[in-house]
């Protein structure tokens, strides 16, 4: 019997340490966001952006080193991204899109298309919960019809 209490405690232990990673990595992601939307709304440097949020945020040096590889990652292939985007949002002009809306697409499409840290459906659903929490009303909806048009596109 305290075998299976034991199985249980650590089952409960891995399950909150699992939740802490996720909402860590949340943390991790929309700091970059709010990074690339200040670098779009007020030209500052994205990257200095993101290391001044990075000094005040109390984050692994993991999750710190993740979000400076998204960063640079989507700064390297800005010009792939911001296409694929054109692509799978053709109704919706990139300079047209809430800015909100075009960088949290831009790390998904970042994470699903060119970066293999992030499983896609992980990458995709961190998406549609960033457009909830700093998006508008429809911005989930747009997020996901838009990257699911990007994961049936990368399965070919």
């Amino acid at each position: 019997m305290a075998e299976v209490v034991s199985l249980r405690s650590d089952a409960k232990a891995d399950t909150a340490s699992n939740a802490r990673g996720i909402t860590a990595r949340r943390r991790t992601r929309a700091l970059v966001m709010q990074a690339l939307y200040e670098a779009d709304t007020v030209e500052h440097s994205a990257a200095d952006v993101l290391s001044e949020r990075l000094s005040d945020a109390a984050l692994s040096r993991r999750d710190a080193e993740f979000a400076r590889g998204m960063l640079d990652g989507i700064f390297s292939s800005a010009a792939e991204i911001d296409n694929m985007i054109s692509e799978f949002a053709p109704h919706w002009p990139i300079v047209q899109m809430a800015v909100v809306d075009r960088n949290i697409l831009r790390m998904a499409i970042y994470e699903v298309m060119l970066s293999q840290d992030t499983p896609p459906r992980v990458a995709v659903n961190e998406a549609v919960e960033l457009a909830k929490a700093y998006g508008g009303d429809s911005a989930p909806r747009f997020i996901n019809g838009v990257l699911g048009s990007v994961m049936r596109a990368a399965r070919r």
